[in-house]
């Protein structure tokens, strides 16, 4: 998850990160939640009286939407005004736009009149699920007309989110990585959370909180689904992180190489919290960092003469340069390093002057071949080669994948093998929080 928002309190939209409400019930304990092994808070029923509706952006400028469900289903023009259509099952329909109005098309020439919309698509049996983009989602989708094409998007609760969000954020479905699940789902909850006002703002009812993408949480729908996860979720239902008393907002990446970053190292204008602050990831049994089993903990990148002459011209045009051109590099050189030892400057010596690069900008800087990021901005310079006074080609050897602020998913893993459980691995990543149910 690649995140720049950090923020205690977030409300309404905003711009390219957004939040919602999820869905509500039960009396759950509040506070903080100290101690035990065991994280509990689910009723009878499963819902709990914190939870809200969010809202998930699936798609945007898309000309057409197919859309179908799992069961019988209807399609109404928002709030109810207008039934347009019902479904027997997993028949496929289009919702097309046109000048901004909407239209429902089956087989043929079957089709609704043209209305203003937004559509919303709603399963009739409780276990009925609707379907977009051959994937299927709980909740209902909202199909809005815009400037540049269909907006499509998922409302459902945050719990029923979240099973969409962890398998596909941690990777893991093992039984002994238990831990590292449960605080995963209580991690990606807050960061939920803080994009999702706790009371639903009627004027924003066709908007999103948050995209399905690394943008926000990766988010699958109900296809990723997996029964070890669905208990992690369960078990931790409502749970968030809190610091003094107030919710915070929880990042989170593959590996932090051995000790993770501040949000500074890597977006710009990035307000430091003091719960996200560089923490050492060594296991004192091994001394190795417990993410060392991620498959990408430890990597390589070697960028040669021409790659070299992009990366001046990615960094100017970073800087502001409106016509920037490529330049032969005569020097690397690594000028500073942050608190958590990543690169905090790096300076590009050119036959026209020198190019200094911010770790902000570093990792879309000194993209590869494939035209891939940097892994992490923990890194330092392995070899050289040279010609006639200019850099012919540069090895960097790395540690970590990710932005390494917050936690490290694979140290969590780690930890969560070596016997930690959820609290005591977020106590680490997120030094002076602790775990309590949301308002």
């Amino acid at each position: 998850m690649h995140t720049p928002l950090l923020r205690v309190v977030a409300t309404g939209a905003m711009g390219a990160v957004v939040a919602a409400a999820v869905f509500a019930l039960a009396c759950a304990p509040r506070g903080g939640v100290a101690g035990g092994a065991v994280i509990a808070g689910i009723e009878q029923h499963g819902k709990l009286s914190a939870d809200r509706v969010v809202r998930i952006a699936l798609a945007a400028r898309v000309t057409v939407a197919s859309v179908s469900a799992t069961t019988k289903w209807r399609v109404d023009e928002q709030g109810g005004r207008q039934l347009l259509v019902r479904g027997v099952g997993r028949e496929q329909w289009r919702i097309e736009q046109k000048q901004g109005l909407l239209r429902i098309a089956g087989v043929g020439d079957d089709a609704t009149p043209w209305r203003a919309g937004p559509f919303v698509l709603t399963p009739i049996a409780n276990d009925g699920m609707v379907q977009y983009g051959g994937r299927r989602y709980r909740g209902t989708l909202w199909i809005t007309a815009t400037d540049s094409g269909l907006l499509v998007v998922n409302r459902l609760l945050v719990e029923e989110y979240l099973r969409g969000v962890v398998p596909i954020e941690l990777g893991t479905r093992l039984e002994t990585d238990r831990s590292a699940l449960e605080a995963q789902a209580i991690a990606a909850r807050s960061y939920a959370y803080i994009r999702v006002p706790s009371e639903e703002d009627p004027s924003r009812a066709v908007s999103w909180h948050m995209l399905a993408t690394v943008v926000n949480q990766v988010y699958a729908g109900a296809d990723v689904e997996h029964p070890v996860v669905n208990a992690a979720i369960d078990a931790t239902a409502g749970l968030v992180l809190r610091y003094g008393g107030l919710l915070v907002d929880a990042p989170y990446s593959s590996s932090c190489g051995g000790r993770s970053a501040v949000p500074h190292d890597n977006w710009r204008d990035a307000r430091e919290e003091p719960y996200l602050q560089p923490v050492d990831d060594i296991n004192p049994a091994t001394g190795a960092a417990f993410c060392d089993i991620a498959p990408r903990n430890h990597w390589t990148a070697e960028l040669d003469e021409a790659q070299l002459s992009e990366a001046v011209r990615r960094a100017l045009v970073a800087a502001g340069a409106r016509t920037p051109e490529p330049s032969a590099v005569r020097e690397v050189r690594i000028d500073d390093r942050t608190p958590s030892g990543r690169v905090g400057t790096l300076v590009l010596r050119t036959d026209r002057g020198d190019v200094t690069v911010r770790a902000n900008d570093l990792r879309a800087v000194f993209r590869d071949a494939r035209d891939a990021i940097l892994p992490s901005t923990y890194f330092s310079i392995d070899r050289e080669s040279r010609l006639r006074g200019h850099l012919t080609g540069v090895a960097l050897r790395g540690a970590g994948n990710g932005h390494g602020v917050g936690m490290c998913q694979w140290g969590a893993i780690g930890r969560s093998r070596a016997g930690q459980d959820a609290r005591t691995i977020l106590r680490h990543y997120y030094p002076g929080t602790i775990v309590g149910y949301a308002d």
